[in-house]
């Protein structure tokens, strides 16, 4: 039997490449794991004691030196505290004025109204950021339902092994990725700057936000005034996590039908639109200023706008 020496030479080509990439892939998969554990850490080594660190931590997550909400409205700084994004009121404040100047001149310039611009500045300069905070705090909820079992764990295996809460709490912000680990990690540092468990635990179970974090600090907070066995209140804490997480997980998979419908007939209508106005401009082009037209798509918006509405309702199952 002949082999072709070109095949041969091709295939090892291959193997040389694909196993390159693949190792280049696992380190930088090893560098990205690292460098989400450490986050936390980089803050710790640029300041100097526990209580800068405590107060850079809080700053950076919209509080005041005591830990509370700032000034701000009670929803937008829940809302930014939740979202776990870095607070800097300066680089916000460009941020949102060159959202709003973007959006509202291209609403200007696609619509040929300058009256217009008013409303494009308002959409994406407030709506853009407070969407944007909401779709952060949605992706961080999802991450501290799915990790908080795993840290429950950590902190049981380490009171089984002989070390006191504060060092299995600050072991869990150690180990662990972000989000929990610097949930964890701040409260072990707020422990060491003199809080006491509890306080420590309800001012984390505030900055989340999140059901489970709650169940946390409740069974902690429990454990504090009356006593008992904190090691097996934190293992049955973590198998009624699991167990709530799975049936999120079984709720989004018989509502994912549902969802499918509300996304496929929310589309349909604006597809179809603008596929006519892309092979007939002149179907529409020749009416949309008559009031009958504008009144009727308006309302058919609205009524569109209800629909969705009652179908969210509907799917949104909470646990």
């Amino acid at each position: 039997m002949k082999f072709d020496s070109n095949l041969v030479f091709l295939i090892l080509i291959f193997a040389a490449v694909f196993t390159a990439g693949q190792a280049l892939i696992g380190l930088f998969s090893v560098a990205t794991q690292k460098r989400k554990v450490n986050r936390r850490l980089k803050i710790a080594e640029r300041v100097d004691g526990v209580s800068a660190l405590v107060m850079e931590l809080r700053k950076q997550r919209g509080l005041d030196a005591t830990g509370a909400r700032g000034k701000r409205l009670r929803w937008l700084s829940d809302l930014i505290v939740a979202s776990g994004v870095a607070y800097d009121p300066k680089k916000w404040t460009l941020y949102v004025v060159a959202a709003a100047t973007v959006g509202g001149v291209a609403a200007a310039v696609l619509t040929k109204n300058p009256l217009l611009f008013v409303v494009g500045a308002l959409i994406c300069g407030i709506g853009g950021p407070i969407g944007f905070l909401k779709f952060k705090t949605a992706e961080r909820a999802k991450k501290l339902g799915f990790q908080l079992p795993q840290a429950l764990e950590i902190i049981v295996r380490s009171l089984e092994a002989g070390h006191p809460v504060p060092t299995a709490i600050s072991l869990v912000g150690r180990e662990m990725v972000d989000p929990i680990g610097s949930e964890f990690g701040m409260a072990a540092d707020e422990i060491a700057y003199g809080a006491t468990m509890e306080q420590a635990v309800a001012r984390m179970s505030e900055r989340c936000q999140h059901p489970d974090v709650d169940l946390f600090a409740a069974t902690v907070r429990l454990q504090e005034r009356a006593g008992g066995n904190l090691t097996g209140l934190l293992k049955l804490n973590a198998a009624t996590v699991r167990d709530r997480h799975k049936m999120r997980l079984k709720i989004k998979a018989a509502s994912s039908e549902g969802r499918a419908s509300a996304m496929i007939l929310t589309s349909a209508p604006f597809v179809a639109m603008g596929f006519i106005m892309l092979s007939s401009p002149h179907f529409y082009g020749d009416v949309i200023h008559e009031p009958i037209v504008k009144w009727g798509l308006t309302g058919l918006g609205v009524w569109m706008f209800i629909g969705n509405m009652v179908m969210r309702r509907m799917i949104d199952l909470r646990l």
